[in-house]
């Protein structure tokens, strides 16, 4: 006698979650109609389309979502060492929450797993001489690489190059930056 098909328990074993969960819509246009749907509430009836020996579920693979997935790999790791760095430098939850959309939970969590300190009490503010300084360089470097002020993501990248080079907190470089832009002080 042949055992249960294993797509078929894992397709109920998902749907019998999403069932728990509410979330019966990601099964709408997947076969499941609302009568198999109100069939599968009652235990019985997911016991036995678990354990059919037929399968009942056909499995097709999408070779272009497949292969634009695959690509994006690097970029999904481009943003992951970002997202690190970026919280190793100092980022404030604000500013993640900006540019990656991460919660404070999962700045919190991120910030754990890099065994970086919990963030207590404001951000130091810059000395005249650092922010003299700052001012400088961005002013420069923003200028000889020819940088928009309102293209963010480059001007991420220079803050966090300025973070760097001066030991300052991401979040303090950055806020300079911004209000420097503010202000027209280009």
């Amino acid at each position: 006698m042949s055992a249960p098909h294993p797509l078929n328990q894992a397709v109920i074993q998902q749907a019998m979650h999403d069932l728990r969960n509410g979330q019966l819509g990601r099964w709408e246009g997947t076969g499941f109609t609302e009568d198999i749907l109100d069939a599968l509430k009652h235990p019985g009836n997911a016991i036995a389309l678990a354990h059919a020996r037929v399968p009942w579920v056909k499995c097709q693979i999408n070779r272009d979502v497949v292969l634009r997935t695959l690509n994006r790999v690097p970029d999904i790791q481009k943003e992951i060492e970002t997202i690190d760095r970026m919280l190793r430098l100092g980022a404030s939850t604000e500013m993640m929450a900006e540019f990656h959309g991460l919660s404070h939970q999962e700045v919190a969590r991120r910030r754990a797993i890099l065994g970086l300190p919990e963030r207590k009490g404001r951000w130091p503010v810059l000395t005249e001489e650092q922010d003299s300084e700052l001012w400088q360089a961005w002013s420069q470097t923003r200028k000889d690489r020819s940088i928009d002020p309102e293209d963010d993501a480059t001007m991420l990248e220079l803050a966090m190059e300025l973070a760097e080079s001066r030991s300052l907190p991401l979040a303090v470089v950055w806020s300079a930056i911004r209000d420097w832009i503010d202000q027209g002080l280009m």
